[in-house]
């Protein structure tokens, strides 16, 4: 949610999957919303029979050779695709980055406004967050992906025939991939699909080995929005990213369980932590254009050792935001924060 998250509208219009937002919620409802659809993202849950929580799964003979009927078990339930799918209507960000890469994208007749990788996709006004029935169905899809069910997507398009894959944010990287690999199946792709996760594992573990998977003590803060500052805990999505090469996260000591691992820290509080890294998930202008020189003029943060060492890191917020085929190139660019750090 830029719904890994996805990001929220209230966080930016940018956080994806995510553009999660609803001005009718308070700030804590606003950012538990975006990270459903974001790793954040933005984090949440992933594909499962009648749940939210579980790796994704399929019928072998599926995974076989993506041979059809095909049938899935989403977390929407169980959703038998009858025949290779040649119009799909995606309302994902993340969705539409893996249809594209494991090579459905000739299929794909429409993304939602927030998909804006690859810039090839179809992108037209359509909405994963308040989705238009009658809209979609203009298109004549015969499959519709989304990472929520709102808006009665699933009952409404399953009366007229349409099925749909809810695929929610991934709570953890062996979730990321089995929606890959799902994707694939459902969409006729899935040796490609396997032949992504495996160069996706294979990059990641490259870059791990290279920056070393243990650095105790390394710690780090990571920035979703500033002013009011929400960060992120070691159990989401993202901070199981950064635990791949050992690091904690300063706000592990403030999270409540209302929080869901994304808690809202004082400026007080995050200078007191002092945090070697600081990743900002919010400098692109649509999130709120935080950059390293703007963080160093904050009051008191001058004295932090991220700001100065120069480890304060500007990400690509669309990627930190989602969890799909390019988060190797977050993976990259965490690995050389690492290094410079521990060096």
């Amino acid at each position: 949610m830029k719904p890994l998250a996805p990001k929220l509208a209230a966080l930016t219009a940018a956080l994806t999957a995510a553009a999660l937002t609803m001005a009718a919620l308070t700030m804590a409802a606003l950012t538990m919303a975006a990270l459903t659809a974001a790793l954040a993202g933005c984090g949440s849950a992933t594909t499962t029979s009648a749940s939210t929580s579980g790796p994704a799964t399929s019928a072998p003979a599926a995974a076989a050779g993506s041979s059809f009927p095909v049938t899935l078990t989403a977390a929407n339930g169980t959703v038998t695709i009858k025949a290779k799918p040649v119009r799909i209507v995606s309302l994902a960000p993340t969705a539409t980055e893996d249809l594209y890469a494991v090579g459905a994208g000739p299929q794909v007749v429409a993304v939602d406004q927030n998909s804006d990788y690859p810039t090839t996709a179809k992108r037209t006004s359509l909405s994963g967050l308040t989705p238009n029935l009658e809209a979609i169905a203009k298109y004549a899809p015969d499959l519709v992906i989304s990472y929520q069910d709102a808006n009665g997507l699933v009952s409404g398009l399953g009366r007229l025939g349409i099925p749909v894959l809810i695929e929610p944010a991934a709570a953890t990287l062996a979730d990321a991939y089995a929606q890959i690999d799902q994707i694939g199946q459902a969409t006729g792709h899935y040796a490609q699909a396997q032949q992504t996760v495996t160069s996706m594992k294979t990059q990641i573990a490259a870059e791990v080995r290279q920056a070393g998977s243990s650095h105790p003590g390394l710690t780090y803060y990571w920035e979703l929005t500033a002013n009011p500052y929400y960060s992120v805990t070691s159990s989401t999505f993202i901070g199981q990213i950064l635990a791949l090469f050992g690091l904690k996260s300063i706000a592990d000591a403030a999270d409540k369980a209302s929080d869901g691992g994304y808690p809202q820290l004082s400026p007080e509080y995050i200078v007191k932590a002092q945090p070697q890294i600081i990743f900002l998930a919010d400098n692109q202008a649509a999130d709120g254009g935080q950059t390293p020189a703007i963080v160093s003029r904050r009051p008191g943060w001058s004295a932090i050792p991220a700001v100065k060492d120069g480890e304060v890191i500007g990400l690509n917020d669309d990627i930190a935001s989602r969890w799909g085929p390019r988060l190797p190139q977050l993976v990259e660019q965490i690995a050389q924060a690492v290094e410079r750090a521990s060096g």
